[in-house]
């Protein structure tokens, strides 16, 4: 294989000197004016096969013993043997003479190394530009590579040579003939985790590293890429600046919500105190957990190879054993008593930052110091929760668009979310229809429509009063959660009216102040507070906003019904003691927004890499 740079006719992309497969496979008629063009393209080996050829006897004249040289050329000590067999078949012949018997000449003919039939290797390789893979075509006889090397699904190849139209009728309208690799990256076949057989979404979550390889996870991951820079160029559009908040604060942005605390004071505990849970009988459950995971993996990869059942039913006897073990051990250390930082005992004096901080729920409070300088203000980061609950709607850490609007009240925070909501929405239709193709092929088969309506039809506004009075009247389906005035609504309750009752999205408001965050401004009523939720079929809520408190008193009996620290929340009191304004805004889930133009169930099939409770590999 060669690595001198070679010379192009088509345009690289900038900072690589290879081709996008995009331009080949999505160019329209473009892609055929690259026909005959000399390119260079990477990618991984998506599927493969080889088809090998006839042997052709070779020439038993004398003559062609020297075959005439075309010039200087690298060439292996295979090709130079190979080169030479019809010159050791003509000596054969003069030494064994025309007398010589038979089984002699077919004994001096067995002593010369036969020459391998040539083969052609297909390929097809995808480099994650769009779904579609690009065939590759390699003859053996014209680029000396073993099928070893190439053929394993996985395996990254960097070659060069020139366009041609298929010589067979099939779906490629275009391939690649190699005339030379610049790369080949192997696969070690017994650890690659991604056979040819589809894998399941749930048992790609152990392989987060690996699985943008797969083309569902690829398709998403574009559409994903596809809706933040929708979301940019909607905010940049309406002249809003985009602002980066703190991960790490020392507020509670909500008032009730589970944090993440950060801290640096871990291992500096006294001695004295145990600071966690010792392992039991010399095995710790980490162990017996990567265990299990070791033995589940031997597993699955038993099962794809069906080569060796005796192992496979072994393996299968052994993990039970394994996963009560890891029970026994767990119900032991719950047992046992935990040491944890407990704030009223922590010096958080001698902490990093000099006092109790955390990873941000929110960043809404921050921005508002923003928007009450600057105006129109947005931004878009990770937030955390620690909660431990398990749902497929909600992990440890997801991404949130965030809004803060001065000069602006509940309407106006309602309106810019409907808009931007229906913006990105379209994005998706206008701009990713390839993969919308795929997703509709392999995952949803109703989500561009669902999609197409949610762009066009008017949204559903009811007041949480009136929410309450529509469920009441339900008497064909049993929630599970009792319903009455001033507690929230469940998925289920969301699910119901987004989902049967309107059957599009509905934005409820005016909810309950016990329910919504303290810095929510105070109806008139004093019993309700000007918040509001944009609930999507088959997604439940998505966008969260409201109202602020912009009145200095009421803010202080809002963080004292919360029983909060006033201390904590001076700096943002600051902004209604100088200069204060009403300003209203919200936030958007993004990660639920993918789940939503994508089809999925589960936002740890949409998050890159996942952390939930109990999950944080890698």
């Amino acid at each position: 294989m060669e690595s001198q740079e070679p010379k192009v006719t088509s345009s690289p992309l900038m900072y690589s000197n290879r081709v996008m497969l995009k331009t080949i496979l999505e160019g329209g008629d473009y892609k055929l004016r690259l026909v005959g063009k000399t390119v260079v393209v990477g990618g991984w080996v998506k599927s493969s096969k080889e088809v090998k050829e006839e042997p052709v006897a070779s020439p038993a004249a004398a003559v062609d013993a020297f075959p005439a040289s075309p010039g200087p050329k690298d060439v292996s000590c295979v090709e130079v043997l190979h080169s030479r067999i019809p010159f050791f078949r003509t000596t054969i012949r003069i030494l064994g003479g025309s007398a010589s018997s038979p089984a002699v000449r077919e004994k001096l003919e067995s002593l010369i190394p036969r020459s391998p039939p040539p083969s052609t290797f297909f390929l097809q390789i995808n480099d994650g530009s769009c779904v579609s893979s690009l065939q590759v075509v390699i003859d053996s006889a014209i680029v000396p590579v073993s099928a070893c090397q190439i053929l394993p699904t996985g395996t990254c190849i960097l070659a060069q040579g020139v366009l041609e139209k298929p010589s067979a009728h099939g779906k490629q309208t275009i391939e690649l003939k190699v005339e030379k690799f610049l790369h080949v990256g192997t696969v070690e076949q017994d650890k690659y985790p991604l056979s040819r057989k589809r894998l399941p979404l749930d048992s790609l979550r152990d392989y987060s590293h690996i699985r943008p390889r797969t083309t569902t996870v690829a398709s998403v991951t574009r559409i994903s890429s596809a809706l933040d820079f929708a979301t940019h160029t909607f905010f940049q559009n309406h002249d809003f600046l985009h602002v980066q908040v703190p991960i790490i604060t020392t507020t509670d942005s909500e008032g009730f919500s589970e944090k993440f605390q950060v801290t640096t004071l871990l291992g500096k505990t006294s001695k004295e105190e145990p600071v966690g849970v010792s392992d039991a009988d010399g095995v710790s459950l980490e162990t017996v957990n990567a265990a299990i995971k070791e033995k589940s993996s031997l597993v699955e990869q038993l099962k794809r190879s069906d080569s060796n059942r005796e192992a496979l039913v072994s393996a299968l006897q052994d993990l039970p054993k394994t996963n009560e073990l890891a029970q026994q051990i767990e119900a032991r250390e719950k047992s046992k008593p935990v040491t944890a930082l407990k704030p009223e005992l922590v010096n958080f004096n001698e902490d990093f930052f000099g006092r109790q901080s955390y990873l941000t729920v929110s960043g809404r409070l921050h921005l508002e110091s923003y928007a009450c300088a600057l105006g129109h203000v947005y931004s878009f980061g990770p937030r955390f929760r620690a909660g431990k609950t398990v749902s497929a709607k909600h992990v440890a850490e997801m991404w949130t668009v965030e809004v803060e609007m001065a000069f602006s009240q509940l309407e106006d925070a309602m309106k810019c979310a409907e808009d931007c909501f229906k913006f990105l929405c379209r994005w998706i239709l206008d701009n990713c229809s390839e993969d919308m193709k795929f997703v509709l092929k392999r995952i949803d088969k109703t989500v561009v429509h669902r999609l197409e309506y949610m762009t066009s039809s008017s949204y559903e506004k009811i007041s949480y009063r009136e929410a309450v009075e529509i469920l009441r009247k339900v008497t064909d389906k049993a929630f599970e959660t009792q319903l009455q005035w001033g507690v929230p609504l469940t998925a289920e309750h969301l699910g119901y009216l987004a989902d049967d009752h309107y059957r599009r999205p509905v934005i409820i408001y005016d909810y309950p102040k016990a329910v919504k965050p303290f810095y929510v401004r105070l109806n008139d009523d004093g019993k309700t507070v000007a918040a509001f939720e944009m609930v999507v079929p088959k997604i439940g809520t998505v966008i969260t906003g409201g109202q602020n408190e912009e009145r200095l008193d009421m803010l202080n009996t809002r963080i004292k019904e919360f029983d909060l620290s006033r201390d904590q929340y001076e700096w943002y009191q600051d902004l209604r003691r100088h200069g204060t304004v009403k300003h209203s805004g919200f936030r958007l889930r993004f990660d639920l927004m993918v789940l939503l133009t994508t089809g999925l169930t589960d936002v740890r099939d949409a998050i890159p890499f996942p952390r939930s409770h109990g999950k944080a590999n890698n």
